[in-house]
């Protein structure tokens, strides 16, 4: 058996493009043969996954799951539409948001969490790129808990029980009513899927996004020409407006069009039979922040031709 040396993983890596562990195991199973080990990554479906690893997915499915005290989110990307349509696709994605209840939040966890069905999540998503051939991650997951309380989640443009475009768990403590709480909880999630929020409330915020909004209504304040006692007041009032756009309690409800967030909550605080407060929330877009690759078929296609 020939010496597993770093230069010689090295060189399967190069070849492969797999994980270096990947590799030293494909040699270690192949008694140092390289040839062997590329043959033995390409059975497991590990080269075939590293290839297609450059390609940008931005399609797949958000999926969310709420399990009494706590609720879990996360995002599978593929590269198009048709992949998440396919059962496969769309039963991996929902084993994995289970699984996410169980992970803690920690996202590293739930990658080696180990599927009822075997295997880990990440060496299943490794399958399911070789069987499915086009490359897939899992990009993002997330976790809201509470004491005493419901965590409600809702799915909007849903293609399958729990499983759609965008995804929301909003999170809320009460001593009350459990079934009525979960009821306006998913409202809540509707509204952030309608509206989404930045933050909960103005003390939420990243306080250089609001010095700087700040900044910029103070220039335009400015270019009115009133007096600079006059322009503060402009401001304030400006933000004040911003406030209402981007803060989950000071926005219009979009289920009643009337009352502010805030209203709503006091409101439903006397349904359910007790205080409630909104302790987070969670929305996932499909894709948002992936920049998605724009190619000129026709070109393409002349481009073969020629």
């Amino acid at each position: 058996m020939a010496e597993i040396t770093a230069a010689l993983v090295k060189n399967l890596r190069e070849k492969t493009g797999a994980g270096m562990m990947d590799c030293k195991k494909a040699l270690t199973e192949s008694a140092g043969d390289l040839e062997a080990a590329v043959d033995w990554l390409r059975k497991k479906g590990l080269a075939a996954a590293a290839k297609k690893a450059g390609r940008v997915a931005a399609e797949g499915l958000v999926g969310v799951a709420a399990e009494g005290l706590k609720g879990a989110i996360v995002e599978v990307n593929s590269e198009t539409d048709f992949v998440a349509r396919n059962d496969a696709f769309q039963g991996f994605v929902s084993s994995t948001v289970s699984m996410a209840l169980g992970a803690g939040g920690d996202f590293d966890a739930l990658l080696a969490a180990e599927c009822p069905g075997g295997g880990t999540v990440a060496s299943n998503l490794t399958d399911m790129i070789a069987k499915l051939g086009e490359n897939m991650s899992v990009r993002r997951a997330g976790l809201l808990q509470v004491s005493d309380g419901v965590v409600a989640a809702y799915t909007h443009n849903q293609v399958a029980p729990g499983l759609g475009k965008i995804g929301v768990l909003v999170a809320l403590e009460s001593s009350g009513d459990k079934a009525k709480l979960a009821a306006f909880g998913r409202q809540l999630a509707m509204h952030v899927a309608a509206t989404n929020p930045q933050a909960l409330d103005s003390s939420d915020l990243d306080p250089a996004a609001v010095e700087r909004e700040r900044r910029v209504l103070g220039e335009q304040a400015r270019a009115s020409g009133k007096p600079e006692n006059v322009v503060e007041k402009m401001i304030e009032g400006r933000l004040r407006k911003f406030y209402e756009e981007v803060c989950m309690l000071d926005q219009v409800f979009v289920i009643d069009g009337q009352s502010k967030v805030r209203e709503a909550i006091e409101q439903a605080g006397k349904d359910v039979g007790g205080p409630v407060k909104i302790t987070g929330f969670l929305r996932y877009r499909l894709g948002e922040g992936i920049e998605r690759e724009e190619s000129d078929f026709a070109a393409e296609v002349a481009a073969q031709l020629a």
